[in-house]
């Protein structure tokens, strides 16, 4: 397999084109329809698994202030101090939120750019070829890629959309470059459709920074869109997907943290930013899979990062099974102390609102002359094994990113998590929480979780006199996929399609996520 990361390069699937008209209509009062997202519960859940990355699933709890009789007094009345008492309501305690470090395999073949499960058939891609495999290690050439206008490097990302006319089953986003000429055209028509970081070699060449799309039927015959998504200039390996909650189609690029050049001195669009910005994460939606608006910052540098440190880049998956679980592994450089990387590890309920994963170092730069003692990379997309491990493709080099190239090395791996052991939710003592009323696709459920042998893990099914916490055989151990049973059976009751709402009590227990089948 030829490898070549030099350059930077997306391919997406999402969704046939739509417009807006065509995102249908909710009700939210007599009279009053909206294309947006309601609010509220119960959820709708999109996959077959939860995973604790957030406190997306989990209620905060309410309260009231009784007095002695039990009547109610909440935010009411005249009583002194020591009068109401507090009454906590389905409150959460006892829990945190922590990730788990990877296995990392030794180096192997496999197909260097984008990964992607479809069933239990797993396909990849390389910069020139289209490759499949049973077991995610070992892997067949099945097709030369034929590719479109302006990707002389290949594809990188690459997702499957069922729903999607055969002729764009898959999309692709890349980055490219338009002429002068070009980007004239497109100011006119689409005067928002740019910002002025695309300009930065403009002037020594004819050359405007851009993303530009492809389609596929078949992931191996490729056509170019005619006109830039984008005109923004975000060179590295940005990811894409179509969000089936939002109705959007979702574009992560590189973006930059800088603020804004003094109006005081003319524009140097050349000279101003590119060796004093930070290198970001960027966020941009649209409805139309033609037209984006530039991306805005949606991640930077932390404050308690190295001031050194830089978001390179995104990695932005799911996990398996649940895609409304929205997960990134950046690749965090740190270019101006020693040139390494390491992979950082952030969450969202909804792909706009990110947070950093406790304990989310995953993995670091190994020592000088190792296989991965000069930089590592995550790329797309966390993949789910034949045994029930979880894969994350990465890719390594010998030398620093921006080391003289010419003797550099690079392989492929994974990261692995035993038994998709990824994230878990902790209670290292007593723990106990309620989670949202949940609309599921599966009437069972089996959980994945690892007690001490004085621990155990509990379920109830609120407002189901069958499935109270008592009537709940105990989980203890080291249990996989353990279907969960009460006296009355193992259904959760809700045969007939209506919500759940679980509540779960832990002993010494950590509970890696439950599963709905």
């Amino acid at each position: 397999m030829r490898r070549t990361f030099a350059r930077v390069v997306l391919v997406c699937l999402a969704f046939a084109p739509i417009t807006f008209a065509q995102v249908p209509e909710r009700k939210v009062l007599d009279g009053i329809s909206t294309t947006r997202a309601i609010p509220g519960m119960p959820y709708q859940l999109l996959g077959k698994r939860i995973v604790f990355t957030n406190w997306y699933f989990i209620q905060p709890g309410d309260l009231d202030w009784r007095d002695d009789s039990g009547k109610s007094v909440y935010v009411s009345g005249d009583s002194g101090p020591f009068g109401p008492k507090h009454v906590g309501i389905n409150a959460p305690r006892g829990i945190k939120i922590t990730s788990e470090k990877p296995e990392i395999m030794k180096p192997f073949e496999r197909p260097h750019r984008m990964l992607v499960q479809d069933g239990k058939v797993y396909k990849g891609w390389t910069d020139s070829d289209y490759y499949e495999s049973t077991d995610a290690i070992h892997w067949t050439k099945k097709s030369a890629l034929k590719l479109g206008e302006g990707t002389p490097d290949g594809f990188y990302q690459v997702f499957i959309d069922p729903s999607a006319p055969i002729e764009e089953r898959y999309k692709a986003v890349w980055v490219g470059e338009i002429t002068r000429a070009k980007f004239e055209a497109f100011r006119a028509k689409r005067p928002h459709g740019w910002e002025p970081k695309s300009l930065l070699h403009l002037g020594e060449k004819d050359e405007v920074a851009c993303v530009l799309g492809g389609v596929s039927a078949d992931g191996v015959k490729w056509k170019t869109l005619p006109e830039p998504l984008v005109v923004e200039y975000c060179d590295t390996w940005n990811t894409a997907y179509y969000d089936t909650q939002l109705r959007e189609y979702v574009l992560y690029t590189r973006n930059w943290s800088i603020g804004p050049r003094s109006e005081k001195l003319p524009a140097d669009i050349r000279n101003s930013w590119t060796g004093v910005g930070r290198r970001a994460i960027g966020r941009t939606a649209s409805y139309n899979f033609r037209e984006f608006k530039p991306s805005e910052l949606i991640l930077e540098p932390t404050p308690d990062m190295l001031p050194s440190e830089q978001l390179y880049t995104n990695c932005r998956t799911t996990i398996p099974g649940a895609p409304d679980h929205h997960l990134m592994f950046p690749s965090i450089w740190n270019g101006s102390v020693d040139d390494t990387t390491r992979i950082g590890f952030a969450s969202s309920h909804d792909g706009k609102v990110w947070h950093w994963m406790p304990g989310g170092d995953l993995i670091r730069t190994g020592p000088f002359g190792s296989f991965d003692g000069g930089c590592v990379w995550a790329t797309p997309n966390l993949l789910e094994l034949p045994n029930g491990d979880w894969a994350l493709p990465f890719l390594s080099h010998t030398l620093p990113h921006k080391y003289p190239r010419g003797k550099n090395v690079g392989s492929t791996s994974y990261a692995i998590w035993p038994k998709g052991r990824l994230v878990a939710l902790h209670a290292p003592e007593h723990g106990e929480f309620t989670m949202m009323p949940i609309i599921t696709h599966g009437s069972t459920l089996k959980i994945n979780a690892v007690t001490l042998r004085t621990g155990w893990i509990k379920v109830a099914v609120l407002g189901d006199e069958g499935r109270k916490l008592a009537d709940c055989t105990p989980i203890i151990g080291d249990q996989f996929n353990t279907r969960v049973t009460w006296k009355s059976g193992q259904t959760l009751g809700n045969e007939s399609g209506k919500p759940v709402t679980l509540r779960i009590e832990m002993q010494q227990a950590k509970l890696y996520g439950l599963e709905f089948e």
